[in-house]
């Protein structure tokens, strides 16, 4: 069956040159596509998780009373919000990189400790979770000041507060943008190409640039499988929305 799928490919970029799908039938240019695509899920994924964290954090600090503290988190959220994702990239990449401290696994060849792939991740991180940390403050503020009153008449302190009243409430309120804003960083993080991380379409531009006819066929699957990714996290994220719902709260 497989050698069938591979066979009629072939005969197509054959009869018809434009669409070379390559990657189907040459089992090098296969490799280089799973390559990119386990590269991508892995940006995404730890992309999401580590912004979350941020915003959860951001969030909690940007109610702090100490005034400095509510500065650095403003400045941040100022710095990344009002400035492109593929300027951070490369400001990241290229001037905090000179920065960084290498090391030499062979006595000759210096290896900075972070990589590019490295980067990408704490520049993507740090962009979509200054979006977090507003999405998770309209949250918080969400919350009627008698339920935060109530807890604090139990006992608890401002932490225990946050962690186990406010936060839980402020998820169900903002699920929905979260939602918005996390699918927005999978998409980003095709951005990475600017700094050669090897993730999707890195690896499907390669395969076009060594293959001209192979372009239309590379971008044919580079838009299915966004499809996919994207799909797979909406189905998630509101299954997760629907799973948290409380009568009072939330969408």
């Amino acid at each position: 069956m497989l050698q069938s799928i591979q066979d009629y490919f072939r005969q197509l970029a054959e009869t018809n040159p434009s669409w070379n799908f390559i990657y189907i039938y040459d089992p090098v240019q296969t490799a280089r596509v799973l390559d990119g695509l386990w590269m991508t899920i892995i940006l995404s994924v730890v992309c999401v998780i580590l912004s979350v964290v941020i915003g959860v954090v951001g969030a909690l600090l940007q109610g702090s009373p100490r005034r400095w503290v509510r500065s650095v988190v403003q400045g941040y959220i100022q710095f990344f919000r009002n400035t492109p994702p593929l300027i951070q990239l490369l400001f990241f990449y290229f001037a905090l990189g000179q920065f960084t401290p290498s090391y030499s696994p062979d006595g000759w060849l210096e290896v900075p400790i972070i990589s590019n792939v490295g980067w990408a991740i704490i520049s993507l991180s740090f962009f979509a979770g200054a979006f977090n940390v507003e999405i998770f403050r309209s949250g918080i503020e969400a919350v009627p000041e008698s339920t935060k009153e109530a807890s604090e008449s139990l006992g608890m302190n401002r932490l225990q507060t946050y962690i186990y009243v406010v936060l839980p409430l402020a998820f169900r309120v903002s699920l929905p943008s979260l939602n918005n804003n996390l699918v927005n960083l999978v998409k980003t993080t095709t951005q990475a190409i600017v700094i050669a991380v090897p993730e999707l379409l890195y690896q499907l531009v390669s395969i076009y640039n060594d293959y001209s006819t192979a372009q239309n066929a590379c971008m044919v699957l580079m838009f299915l499988v966004y499809i996919v990714l994207v799909g797979i996290l909406v189905l998630g994220m509101n299954r997760w929305e629907r799973g948290m719902r409380i009568p009072g709260y939330g969408a």
